[in-house]
């Protein structure tokens, strides 16, 4: 059976990452919504396993040096000599940053209910998935639903993110499947400019009624500038943004998941864990990457003991 608290599936990448606009050189790193989350959670000290294929090539080695490294276990990778570890690069410029993906055939999109590791997922407290592992292709969709579906069973929680990339697949297919795993999930981690695409509505109140009758206990949507709120069918809470001197917002999202899961497992109410992971997120936008900036405890604390005083 697992020790892993919090699972994770999805598709990781190596991260090239342009330094500065118009720079041409550019930081290797790593990335991939779900991975930064296994990441974030393990840094503030939950037990988290990887679930995902990669290549048996360099990029692969990379990453799983990197999990080991960071304390995430690695049981459910597979490796997949056939195929690649997908890459990414991120430019930036007066818009903000800009994604360039290499992954199309990539191991991870080759996934199949069949290479999942049931045990890993019945034994964890949360299993986290996201709406790219849905879209990167047919079959890795259908392994993050027989992911949810054995989560579920098993009495497990489900978070998902509704992470929507429309260079992967077309807005009417998002929807169908996005909608079939919200209404699946426990927890619900929507971003406002996603959820404003996916359901046409704009006020953020309306989104969160839409997505609490839906079926999740709890929606935690963050709002860029506006900050975060967190909804239950009971009540609402607005956190404001934190400011920081942000230079890249690369996995800021997926930071906020991380550890908000983290703190959740580790027994902080919602709010506080809403409150915690605000702070974890801002910092992570005073570095470069989606990886080596997600802070640790330690520096979260000493940040909102400074904000409150």
């Amino acid at each position: 059976m697992s020790t892993s608290e919090l699972v994770c599936l999805g598709e990781p990448m190596v991260e090239f990452n342009q330094l500065k606009a118009g720079d041409d050189l550019y930081k290797a790193g790593f990335g991939g919504d779900t991975s930064n989350t296994a990441i974030a959670a393990a840094r503030q000290g939950a037990r988290t396993g990887y679930l995902t294929a990669i290549g048996q090539d360099r990029f692969g080695d990379l990453l799983l040096e990197l999990w080991r490294r960071e304390g995430v276990d690695t049981g459910g990778v597979k490796r997949d000599a056939t195929a690649p570890t997908g890459i990414y690069f991120v430019t930036h410029d007066t818009d903000g940053h800009h994604f360039h993906y290499y992954r199309a055939g990539s191991a991870a999109s080759r996934m199949t209910p069949a290479d999942l590791p049931l045990d890993l997922v019945k034994g964890a407290k949360i299993l986290h998935v996201s709406a790219i592992s849905q879209a990167i292709s047919e079959s890795a969709c259908e392994t993050v639903f027989a992911a949810i579906d054995a989560a579920v069973d098993a009495g497990v929680r489900v978070c998902f993110d509704t992470n929507l990339r429309l260079k992967l697949w077309t807005l009417d297919r998002a929807r169908e499947a996005i909608e079939a795993a919200v209404r699946r999930a426990d927890i619900l981690r929507p971003a406002l400019d996603d959820a404003q695409t996916l359901t046409g509505l704009h006020d953020p109140d309306a989104i969160l009624d839409h997505y609490l009758a839906m079926g999740p206990r709890l929606v935690v949507m963050t709002m860029g500038k506006d900050g975060v709120v967190l909804a239950t069918r009971a009540e609402r809470h607005r956190l404001p943004p934190n400011r920081v001197a942000a230079v890249d917002a690369t996995g800021a999202g997926d930071t906020f998941n991380g550890s908000f899961l983290a703190r959740l497992i580790a027994g902080d109410a919602p709010l506080d864990a809403a409150r915690y992971a605000n702070a974890a997120a801002a910092l992570k936008c005073t570095g470069y990457g989606a990886v080596a900036p997600i802070p640790r405890p330690e520096t979260v604390r000493a940040f909102l003991a400074e904000t409150r005083s």
